[in-house]
């Protein structure tokens, strides 16, 4: 009986991976940084070329807003959730279930807007602004993930 039980225990364990705080700490702001980079690529491409690209500084704005007004209150309350977390958290945890609803919403969000419609100078700034914020925004985490390397 107690095979069974640590067989399942081992099973659970490498489908429920625990890493330390200080892990959780790296991977928020480094997601919210390759997702930023990813999206103000692929957002660049879309816009075009010549005036077109005056967009961009369109986008930065809106991003920038976004950042300041909305994604660092969610990278604070991100960095003290995981603050309260014990080491060996499922890694998983880096975002609430909540968040990772939202991400899925995003996601196929984005994924019908570029199967309706051609994507073009509306989307890529869209995408350009959006992915500016996260990128902007991530600097919170990598302060919090800073201090956390330095303090030990």
């Amino acid at each position: 009986m107690k095979e069974k039980s640590a067989s399942k225990n081992s099973v659970v364990q490498v489908l429920k991976p625990g890493v330390s705080r200080g892990v959780h700490l790296f991977l928020a702001p480094m997601l919210w940084s390759g997702i930023g980079i990813m999206l103000m690529v692929r957002g660049w491409g879309w816009i075009g070329s010549g005036r077109a690209r005056m967009l961009v500084l369109l986008a930065l704005i809106i991003g920038t807003a976004k950042s300041i007004f909305v994604l660092d209150k969610a990278s604070r309350k991100l960095t003290a959730r995981i603050h309260a977390f014990g080491d060996s958290t499922c890694l998983g945890a880096v975002y609430s279930w909540k968040t990772w609803l939202l991400v899925l919403v995003m996601m196929g969000s984005g994924i019908a807007m570029r199967r309706l419609t051609q994507p073009g100078n509306v989307i890529g700034t869209l995408y350009v602004a959006i992915g500016w914020a996260l990128l902007f925004s991530s600097r919170k985490g990598w302060r919090t993930w800073w201090q956390w390397v330095r303090r030990d």
